[in-house]
């Protein structure tokens, strides 16, 4: 079990991998830039592997625990794009980010 939170854990990091690429690739002056730009390749090619490791982890951990779990990439992404690219934080959001995490482990006790 303990292999299949590892790889829960590697899909959520490389899909946060994935969609930070694809948000620095926004800066393209055209939209066919930005889908041929190589960060958005790559993102898109992190997604990819993410759903690798997702599978994985679904061979032992239950959908129902697994795919709210995938939440705590929203929070990582979020702070993130608050570091990387100075995106606004209000307390407003610091709370929804704060009842993400509480339901993450409201799930994973029961």
């Amino acid at each position: 079990m303990t292999l299949a939170y590892i790889a829960l854990a590697a899909a959520i990091l490389i899909g946060v991998a994935g969609q930070l690429l694809l948000k620095s690739a926004a800066d393209a002056p055209t939209l066919i830039a930005q889908f041929t730009h190589p960060r958005t390749i790559v993102g898109l090619g992190a997604y990819g592997s993410a759903a690798f490791f997702y599978v994985l982890a679904l061979r032992q951990i239950p959908v129902s625990i697994a795919f709210p779990t995938v939440a705590l990439s929203y929070v990582v992404v979020a702070l993130l794009g608050v570091m990387l690219f100075g995106e606004a934080f209000s307390l407003i959001k610091g709370a929804g980010l704060v009842m993400i995490c509480l339901g993450v482990v409201v799930l994973q006790l029961g």
